[in-house]
């Protein structure tokens, strides 16, 4: 017991969407019972309110038939087969309403709650649960304990608000024996349904507070350790040590392709020991000059010996190198604000090598 509370109090994160969908597939979802008995009770309070009158309606007037026509219905056993095959198929037609009524209802109540639920592991049996002695501990926890108490007070609930309701015909019920069969059956059947009708009404409070409960017990249920945290981001985004090399491996290899553009350059723009930047220019093919490289620090030294190295004019310009580097990207040309800078640079590098 102790255990467990101090895995539920290491428990601070919020469950992940992951968390929330696997727990889905495995079937292991929020539900209120009181939600679904609300669903079914109603439909109950339909079936009760509309259909019950309509089959008293139609059972008279199906045996109505058989009674006042007894001389002249056929006494022999094919007949009589025949007539009883005809009454239990009408029977099971009347009593099919309520019974597809409830059975979609019942489905209803649990996809209205939690969507459409694929979890074949529940269908698999467990036979861990047959095991009387394995199941023993489970049988008083915290949770039983809560949830027989929170039964008890919505049996009082219930009780308390039928008895108000049916108060009024509770006192009229020694007139009974005085009215005639169709009055009392009236009668019950006003009394019936304004019960059905109280008791959803109360039902319907008790599922909405039930329903937050079960939600909020759900995702604290699920709620995760900072390793878990950590573990799934692994498995999802992966290792982040692992990330960092193949970042590291991608910059070298980036770095190393840039460096080997350096001699493709025409000119290369420095401030002298931070920043450099080279520059291609082809008047027949391009319209503006190119960033081949650029490297700030170390790099900048680098592309400075590549350059010496190349014989490549470097031309020391602090203001047009920091604008150039901060601006361009590797491989684009100038922009435009930049044209008359880089000119004049491109003129002096071409007076030199005349």
């Amino acid at each position: 017991m102790v255990a467990e509370d101090e895995d539920e109090a290491s428990k601070t994160e919020e469950p992940s969407e992951r968390k929330i969908s696997k727990a889905k597939e495995e079937g292991d979802v929020a539900i209120s019972q009181d939600a679904k008995s609300f669903i079914i009770l109603t439909g109950m309070l339909f079936v009760v309110w509309l259909i019950i009158p309509l089959m008293g309606r139609w059972f008279n007037e199906f045996f109505s038939q058989y009674i006042t026509s007894s001389d002249e219905i056929p006494t022999d056993s094919r007949h009589l087969q025949l007539i009883f095959l005809n009454c239990f198929i009408d029977f099971l037609k009347i009593l099919a309403i309520p019974f597809a009524l409830f059975m979609v209802l019942g489905v209803a109540a649990s996809i209205m709650q939690t969507g459409f639920v694929y979890a074949p592991k529940k269908l698999m049996p467990d036979f861990n649960k047959l095991n009387i002695f394995a199941a023993l501990p489970n049988f008083i926890n915290k949770k039983k304990i809560f949830e027989s108490i929170k039964g008890i007070i919505k049996i009082i609930v219930v009780s308390w608000v039928s008895i108000i309701a049916l108060k009024p015909y509770l006192s009229r019920s020694e007139l009974l024996p005085d009215m005639e069969t169709m009055s009392i059956l009236e009668f019950i059947h006003k009394a019936v349904t304004l019960l059905i009708f109280t008791i959803v009404l109360a039902v319907l409070v008790i599922a909405i507070a039930d329903f937050a409960y079960q939600k909020y017990t759900h995702l604290l249920k699920l709620r995760m350790t900072k390793q878990e945290v950590k573990e799934e981001y692994k498995q999802t985004e992966g290792d982040p040590l692992v990330k960092s090399r193949i970042r590291q491996i991608r910059n070298e290899r980036a770095r190393r392709r840039m460096m080997e553009n350096v001699p493709k350059a025409d000119v290369v723009i420095v401030n002298p020991t931070h920043y450099a930047v080279a520059l291609q220019y082809d008047m027949a093919t391009m319209d503006a000059p190119v960033v081949v490289a650029k490297g700030l620090d170390n790099i900048a030294l680098k592309i400075r010996e590549i350059a010496e190295e190349h014989d490549i004019p470097i031309v020391e310009n602090p203001p047009l190198a920091r604008a150039l580097f901060a601006s361009v990207e590797l491989d684009q040309s100038i922009p435009e604000e930049h044209f008359k800078a880089v000119a004049e640079v491109i003129g002096y590098v071409m007076q030199l090598k005349k």
